[in-house]
């Protein structure tokens, strides 16, 4: 009988375990860094209470990295999820080469971001970039990629577009074959439009599979770190510096410790609060039949 109790326990053991050591207590420790003052070289590490939090709502700097990530998540979200939709909607119609081009849409999404950074590095390049060859040969003139702050943030934006663009589509497809043909006969037969059923039997249907990606991407685009580290490292005049980065930079660059976990613990405080948001009030949209 006890044996028989104690049996669930054992089994979740291992993964619970695992979450404590990797999830849970890295979490706390970083609240506890938060609290105190250390460079990492010095053993002593000083309790200052909250003002490291109180620092960071005075640094202008901060401010301007909540700004960007903001904005820069808003960009990735809904152009992603946009391009996403459109290419689940046209490989979705099959064809004769529907899975070479599932497989050539969805390549980028396998290919490590650093080495994705890297071509759009040198396809942005200001001087020989591909991007820019393009558009003197259209007669349009050279466009400042990486190298304006107006225009820095999209450009970081765009590549990671490109490379979720064919993971949100095959999602997508399997969301969109999940619907019972029998509601777009129904709708042809009460002649719908093309457009009306998109909108009253297609997307209706299709938003758990939406909601879905809208939350991994929002969570992917809030921890951005190895597009700014390869292509930009923040610039120009900080204008793509994020929260991951700007915690990168004030812990192992500027070995100030406890001011970068009081920024990490934002960030995750943020992304609870974002998720809670989600779930909170979106989720009570979303159409499950």
């Amino acid at each position: 009988m006890v044996r028989a109790r104690l049996a669930p326990y054992v089994m979740i053991a291992p993964a619970v375990t695992m979450l404590g050591v990797f999830t849970v207590y890295p979490a706390v420790d970083l609240i506890r860094l938060s609290l105190t003052s250390w460079n990492m070289i010095d053993p002593v590490k000083t309790f200052v209470g909250f003002e490291h939090y109180l620092s960071l709502a005075a640094d202008p700097d901060f401010r301007r990295v909540l700004v960007n990530t903001f904005l820069y998540t808003g960009l990735c979200v809904t152009a992603g999820l946009t391009v996403g939709l459109a290419l689940a909607l046209w490989l979705n119609r099959g064809g004769a080469l529907r899975g070479f081009a599932q497989a050539a849409v969805f390549s980028p999404h396998i290919v490590s971001l650093v080495s994705v950074s890297l071509l759009w590095l040198w396809m942005m390049d200001p001087q020989f970039g591909l991007l820019n060859a393009l558009l003197v040969s259209l007669g349009l003139g050279r466009f400042p990629w990486l190298t304006h702050p107006d225009t820095a943030l999209a450009s970081l934006a765009l590549v990671q577009v490109w490379k979720n663009a064919g993971y949100n589509a095959l999602v997508l497809i399997a969301g969109l074959q999940n619907i019972p043909k029998e509601l777009h006969e129904a709708a042809e037969l009460d002649r719908a439009s093309p457009w009306h059923k998109f909108v009253g039997v297609t997307l209706p249907l299709l938003s758990p599979t939406a909601f879905f990606l809208l939350v991994v991407n929002s969570i992917d685009s809030f921890k951005v770190f190895d597009t700014i580290a390869v292509m930009t490292q923040g610039g120009p005049v900080n204008a793509t510096n994020m929260l991951v980065y700007y915690v990168y930079e004030n812990a192992f660059e500027y070995f100030k410790i406890g001011y970068a976990s009081a920024a990490g613990v934002v960030l995750l405080v943020l992304v609870f609060v974002m998720t809670f948001l989600y779930f909170g009030f979106i989720s009570k949209k979303i159409h499950y039949r």
